[in-house]
């Protein structure tokens, strides 16, 4: 199981603590592999961009007009997370219902 965020986010740290089995990889300093950024964005589509981060509010609104998987790999940090991935399935952000998939609850 590998749990794509960023190290600073609180959010990630409460969800890494609850899947000590889970190997962190940084999203900002590791980057997210291409296929997997596809995957997930076709997976999750627009909910992937995190629209309410500091990162997005500081875009131009040329940026921000962007297709998604371009603005994702120039800002790492504009990706919604935790991205959760195991084998061929994905969970993103640590709700409640994520939570108890996971069995984290």
């Amino acid at each position: 199981m590998q749990l794509f965020g960023l190290k600073t986010c609180d959010t990630c740290r409460k969800a890494l603590k609850s899947l000590p089995q889970a190997e962190f990889v940084d999203a900002r300093a590791q980057g997210v592999p291409d296929t997997l950024l596809s995957a997930a964005l076709a997976a999750f589509g627009d909910g992937l961009v995190n629209t309410r981060s500091t990162t997005w509010r500081g875009l131009s609104e040329a940026e921000r007009g962007q297709d998604a998987l371009s603005l994702l790999k120039a800002h790492p940090t504009l990706m919604k997370r935790p991205l959760i991935v195991e084998g061929d399935q994905m969970w993103l952000g640590w709700t409640k219902q994520v939570q108890t998939e996971l069995g984290a609850i």
